[in-house]
C-alpha cells in the first residue's frame, strides 16, 4: 500500500509552510515516527514524523512552499527494509570514493617532481627557474604573508628577479585588488520563519510610534539574595535562582501600576488586559524564539523559574509549539547573555512595549554620599507612544527599577525564605 502523507496544520491560522530540509534522500527506507523534514511556518520550525514505514518517494523539494494538506511524500509500506542499514550504505559510499580516487591516480595525474620538470623552460635549470622573477625568499615570503601581498605583484630586486626581504617590506598592496585571503561568497533563501520575522520587524518600525526609555539597576540586593538562598533553592526546586524570575515579578508589579502598558491597540480600539501573559525572549537553534509565560501574576519565584527553564529547553530542542508562542502581552528580552551593554528592543507585535535587560558591570556609583561600586545593570523600554504616554512609559520603568533595588520588601512582602518557599 502507499501512503500519501499530507502536511498537517501546524497552528491556528497558518495555512502553508515550506520544506526547509528533507532529512532523508528519496528512495530510503524510513520508520514511523522517524523525522523525514523540517519545516518552516512563519511562526515556528517543526519536524515533519512519517506515519509508516516504507520506502520514501519525495513530491516536493526543498524550498517550495506547500499548502497544510497537500502532499509531500508517498510512503510504500509493502516494501521490505534493505539489508545492512545505513552502515552499509556508508560503507557503499566510501567503496565509490576509494573507486574514483584510485581511478583518477591511474589515469596517470603528473606528480609534484614532474610539475616542476615540466615548468622548466628548455635551455634553463632548474635551480634556475626557483629564482624566476617573482619567487620570494622565505624571509621576503613570510613578510608579504603579514602584508596579504600575492608575490607575483612585487619585482624582485635580487638575482634573476628574485624577491629579497627588502623589496617586501617596501611592498604596497596596490588599491583596490584582492588580497590573497579568501573572497568568497555564498546566496542562501531566507527561511519562512526569518522572512516573517523580518516582515514584522520592518512594519512596527513603520507602524508604530516607537520610543525608547532607559534607566539603570543596582542589582546588589539581588546579589545578596542569591548568595544567600540560591543553594537552598536549587537543592528544595530543582531550579536556579536567577534572574528572570526577579525581572517578570517586577513587571508583573509594575504592569498592574500602568495597565495601559498591558495594553494594544485594534484598528480604532484599546484592548486592555487584566493577566500577565510575558513573552521571553529565547535563542533557538533556528533563532530568536518568544515562547510566553501564562497568567504570570499568579505565579511564585519557584514556578516563574521552572515555566522559563521548561520553555527554554523545548525551544533549544526545537520542540516549541507554536501555541507556546501564541499571545503574550509584554515581553522581556535579555541581551545581556551575549554581553549587550545597552540597546533599543523592537515591540513585539500586536503588543505596546518591551523590557530590555543587559550586561551586569561594575561601575562606580554614588551611595549616601560617597562613591561606592556596584553591579550596574542598564535597562531599557521600548513602547508604542500611541497609546502609552511618557508619563507612564517612564513611571513603569521606575517601578521595575524600585522593585529590583528593593526586593524584598516589594517582590517577598518582607519575607524572603517564605516567597521562595524555603
Amino acid at each position: 500500500m502507499v501512503l500519501e502523507m499530507k502536511v498537517p496544520s501546524p497552528g491556528e491560522s497558518i495555512t502553508e509552510v515550506e520544506i526547509a530540509e528533507w532529512l532523508v534522500a528519496d528512495g530510503d527506507y524510513v520508520e514511523k515516527d522517524q523525522a523525514i523534514a523540517e519545516v518552516d511556518s512563519d511562526k515556528a520550525t517543526l519536524e515533519l514524523p512519517a506515519e509508516a514505514s516504507g520506502v520514501i518517494t519525495l513530491k516536493a523539494e526543498e524550498g517550495d512552499a506547500v499548502a497544510v494538506g497537500e502532499v509531500v511524500c508517498l510512503i510504500d509500506t509493502d516494501a521490505e527494509k534493505p539489508g545492512g542499514g545505513k552502515e552499509a550504505s556508508e560503507d557503499k559510499k566510501e567503496e565509490k570514493k576509494s573507486d574514483k580516487e584510485e581511478k583518477s591516480d591511474a589515469k596517470g595525474s603528473p606528480k609534484k617532481e614532474d610539475q616542476l620538470a615540466d615548468d622548466t623552460k628548455p635551455g634553463e635549470s632548474a635551480d634556475k627557474q626557483t629564482y624566476a622573477t617573482g619567487t620570494a625568499s622565505p624571509a621576503a615570503k613570510k613578510v608579504l604573508a603579514e602584508k596579504g601581498i600575492d608575490p607575483k605583484e612585487v619585482k624582485g630586486t635580487g638575482k634573476d628577479g628574485r624577491i629579497t626581504k627588502d623589496d617586501a617590506v617596501k611592498a604596497t598592496p596596490s588599491m583596490g585588488t584582492p588580497g590573497t585571503g579568501s573572497r568568497g561568497t555564498e546566496r542562501k533563501k531566507l527561511s519562512m520563519l526569518r522572512r516573517k520575522v523580518a516582515e514584522r520587524l520592518v512594519s512596527v518600525k513603520n507602524e508604530t510610534a516607537m520610543l525608547t526609555t532607559f534607566n539603570e539597576v543596582d542589582m546588589s540586593p539581588i546579589f545578596e539574595l542569591r548568595k544567600q538562598y540560591k543553594e537552598e533553592f536549587k537543592t528544595k526546586h530543582g531550579v536556579s535562582l536567577g534572574f528572570m524570575s526577579f525581572f517578570t515579578l517586577a513587571v508583573v508589579r509594575a504592569l498592574e501600576m500602568y495597565p495601559a502598558v498591558n495594553s494594544m491597540i485594534d484598528g480604532k480600539e484599546m484592548i486592555s488586559h487584566d493577566f500577565c501573559d510575558i513573552s521571553i525572549a529565547v535563542s533557538g537553534p533556528k533563532g530568536l524564539m518568544v515562547p510566553v509565560i501564562r497568567n504570570a501574576e499568579n505565579l511564585s519565584f519557584r514556578g516563574v523559574e521552572a515555566e522559563v527553564k521548561r520553555l527554554a529547553i523545548r525551544a533549544r530542542e526545537g520542540e516549541i509549539t507554536v501555541d507556546e508562542m501564541t499571545g503574550g502581552t509584554f515581553t522581556i528580552t535579555n541581551g545581556g547573555v551575549f554581553g549587550s551593554m545597552l540597546s533599543t528592543p523592537i515591540i513585539n507585535p500586536p503588543q505596546s512595549a518591551i523590557l530590555g535587560m543587559h550586561n551586569i558591570v561594575e561601575r562606580p556609583i554614588a551611595r549616601d554620599g560617597a562613591i561606592a561600586i556596584a553591579p550596574i545593570m542598564y535597562v531599557a523600554l521600548s513602547y508604542d507612544h500611541r497609546i502609552i504616554d511618557g508619563k507612564e512609559s517612564v513611571g513603569f520603568l521606575v517601578a521595575v527599577k524600585e522593585a529590583l533595588e528593593s526586593p524584598e520588601e516589594l517582590l517577598m512582602d518582607g519575607n524572603a525564605k517564605k516567597a521562595l518557599e524555603l
